[in-house]
C-alpha cells in the first residue's frame, strides 16, 4: 500500500507537469496569436489602405537591406531576409516582435562585470601565454585570444577527466562533503530523482554545517523535472535559489529562447567542475532514455578553478543577486599543485553578440589542427564559415573525425544536422554514429596537445543564443584521459559513410529542406 508521501509526491508530479504544459501552451498560442494578427493585419492594410501598404511594403524591403548590413550570424540574417523579401510587411512587423537588434538585450540581467582581477593574477596569466607561445605558437594563439577577452590563463591546475555520468556524481558529492567555505551550482537542468536526492542530502548536511551554498538553474530546463515544493525544501535548508529566465516572463516574445545552458560546480574556489553532464538521473543511465547516455566532465583543481567561481559570481549578480561576503572571500585559499599544462576557463552568451568566444574559438582549433581533430556533439547546424573549415583541414590531410548521436533525442535537430554531413564527408571527415546510444558530450581534441571540454554544442543555439562554458586545457595529462575515452568511442561506434547519406528517403530530405530554414531555432 503506498504511503501518504508517495500519493503527495505523485500529486505534485502530476501538477508539476500541468503547470509546465500550461506554460508552454500559453508561449506557443502567444506566437500563434502575434502570427494571426500580423497576418491578418497585413491583409487588412492591402484590402483598405493600399497607399499606407505600399509605404509598409518599401519599407520592409529597407529593413531586409539594414538586416543585411547588420554585423552577426549569417544564417539569422539570411533566414530573416527571407522573410522580409516575401512578406515585407509581415515580415517586419515579426522582427519588431521577435528580433529586433538584439532580444537578449531587454533580458532583466544587469550588465555586471566578473570580480575585478588582482593585477598581479593579470600579469601571472600574461607570463603564462607567453610560456605557452614559446612552447607552441598554435596553443599561444588561442590563449592569447581568450586571455584578450579577459579569460584568464592560469598554471598550477589539476584536471581530471570524466567519460561517465555516474562516476562525476560520485565524485561531485565527495567534494560537497568536503566543502568548507561555499559551494556555487549552476546548471541548465536540476532534475528531481536519484542523483538529486544524494546530491540534496550533501547539500543540506554543509549547509547545517554554516557552508554558504547558491544555485542556479534554468527554468526552461527544469519546467517538468523540478517542482516548487523541491525549490522550497532547498530555501528551507538555508540555500540560495535563483531561476534563470523565467519562461512566464516573456510569453509576449520569445525570450525563451535564451537559456543558462551553462554546467559548472565550484566548490571552496579550489575546485571546479564543467562538461556537458547536468544533475539528472540519465546522465548516469540509471534509467535508458535514447539508449546509453554517453557524457564527459572535467574537475579542475587549484588556480584555475578561481576563473569558474568569478564567472558564476558575475551571473549571479546578474541576475541581481548579492553575495553575503566580498570577491576575496571566494578565492582559493590555497596555492594550486605544480603540475604540467595550463587552464583557460570561459564563457559566452548572447549578451556578447556578434562577438562569439566559444564560436571563434571552435574556429580556431580547427585551423590550427595538423594531425588531428576529433569532436564530439550531440547537435551540428553551424555557419558556412566553419563548415568549410572543416572542410579544408581535412583536404590539408587532417584527420577529422565527428562523433554524434546514433539515437537522437530531437529527430528534428538530427534531420538538419544530416544536410551538412555529405559535404564533409566528400572532403574526407570521418563520421562516426555512437551505436549504444546518445552521445551528449562536447569536447573537442586537436593533435594530442590541446582539448576544449564545456557545455558547448555545435549548433546555432550554442554559438548565439545560449548561456555556455567551457575550459581550455593546453598540454595537460588530461588531453591523454580524453583521448582514450574518444578511442573508445569510435571503437562502440559505426562509421557513417556517403552512402548512407545518400541513401536517405525522399520524404527525409524533403523534411530537411525545410527545416535547414528555420534552423537558427532549433
Amino acid at each position: 500500500m503506498r504511503q501518504p508521501k508517495d500519493r503527495q509526491t505523485r500529486d505534485q508530479r502530476i501538477e508539476r507537469r500541468i503547470s509546465a504544459a500550461s506554460s508552454i501552451a500559453m508561449c506557443v498560442l502567444t506566437v500563434l496569436i502575434q502570427i494571426v494578427v500580423t497576418l491578418l493585419l497585413t491583409h487588412f492594410l492591402e484590402e483598405y489602405v493600399s497607399i499606407a501598404y505600399a509605404m509598409l511594403e518599401l519599407l520592409g524591403i529597407g529593413m531586409a537591406i539594414f538586416v543585411f548590413l547588420r554585423s552577426g550570424s549569417p544564417s539569422y540574417k539570411l533566414s530573416w531576409m527571407c522573410l522580409l523579401l516575401v512578406l515585407p510587411v509581415s515580415g517586419m512587423l515579426l522582427f519588431f516582435l521577435w528580433g529586433g537588434v538584439h532580444q537578449a538585450k531587454t533580458l532583466s540581467l544587469k550588465r555586471v562585470p566578473p570580480p575585478p582581477e588582482r593585477e598581479g593574477v593579470r600579469r601571472q596569466s600574461e607570463t603564462n601565454v607567453a610560456r605557452l607561445t614559446r612552447k607552441d605558437s598554435a596553443m599561444g594563439r588561442v590563449a592569447a585570444y581568450l586571455q584578450k577577452r579577459d579569460f584568464l590563463l592560469y598554471k598550477n591546475t589539476a584536471a581530471k577527466y570524466f567519460g561517465d555520468g555516474a562516476a562525476f556524481f560520485d565524485d561531485l558529492i565527495d567534494r560537497i562533503q568536503k566543502a568548507e567555505t561555499y559551494i556555487f551550482l549552476e546548471y541548465f537542468i536540476i532534475a528531481e530523482g536519484r542523483v538529486w536526492d544524494r546530491i540534496f542530502a550533501a547539500l543540506k548536511e554543509r549547509a547545517a554545517a554554516g557552508v554558504e551554498i547558491h544555485i542556479i538553474f534554468d527554468d526552461f530546463g527544469n519546467l517538468t523535472r523540478f517542482s516548487d515544493h523541491t525549490i522550497q525544501r532547498i530555501q528551507d535548508a538555508g540555500i540560495e535559489v535563483k531561476v534563470f529566465n523565467p519562461v512566464h516572463r516573456y510569453v509576449n516574445r520569445i525570450y525563451f529562447n535564451y537559456r543558462d545552458h551553462r554546467k559548472i560546480a565550484v566548490i571552496d574556489g579550489y575546485c571546479a567542475y564543467t562538461g556537458g553532464i547536468n544533475l539528472a538521473d540519465e546522465y548516469a543511465n540509471l534509467f535508458e532514455r535514447f539508449g546509453r547516455w554517453k557524457d564527459s566532465a572535467v574537475r579542475i583543481e587549484g588556480d584555475g578553478a578561481w576563473g569558474f567561481a568569478s564567472q558564476f559570481i558575475q551571473m549571479w549578480e546578474m541576475m541581481g543577486g548579492t553575495l553575503p561576503n566580498e570577491d576575496d572571500y571566494y578565492r582559493p585559499r590555497h596555492d594550486g599543485p605544480d603540475v604540467p599544462g595550463f587552464c583557460q576557463p570561459f564563457t559566452d552568451g548572447p549578451l556578447n553578440n556578434p562577438d562569439n568566444p566559444v564560436e571563434d574559438t571552435f574556429m580556431q582549433l580547427i585551423s590550427t589542427a595538423t594531425r588531428f581533430l576529433y569532436i564530439t556533439t550531440p547537435y551540428y547546424a553551424v555557419e558556412a564559415a566553419m563548415q568549410r573549415a572543416l572542410c579544408i583541414a581535412a583536404d590539408s590531410g587532417v584527420d577529422v573525425r565527428l562523433m554524434v548521436p546514433a539515437v537522437p533525442d530531437k529527430k528534428y535537430a538530427y534531420i538538419v544536422a544530416e544536410t551538412y554531413w555529405g559535404e564533409l564527408m566528400r572532403h574526407g571527415v570521418k563520421i562516426y554514429k555512437y551505436t549504444p546510444g546518445f552521445i551528449h558530450a562536447k569536447s573537442v581534441l586537436v593533435d594530442r596537445k590541446m582539448a576544449l571540454i564545456g557545455s558547448t554544442n555545435m549548433d546555432y543555439r550554442t554559438f548565439q543564443l545560449h548561456f555556455e562554458c567551457a575550459a581550455m586545457l593546453y598540454d595537460t595529462p588530461v588531453v591523454e584521459e580524453l583521448l582514450e575515452d574518444l578511442d573508445a568511442v569510435m571503437a562502440e561506434s559505426t562509421l557513417y559513410t556517403i552512402e548512407d547519406w545518400s541513401a536517405r528517403p525522399w520524404y527525409r530530405r524533403a523534411a530537411a529542406t525545410f527545416l535547414k530554414l528555420g534552423a537558427i531555432w532549433l
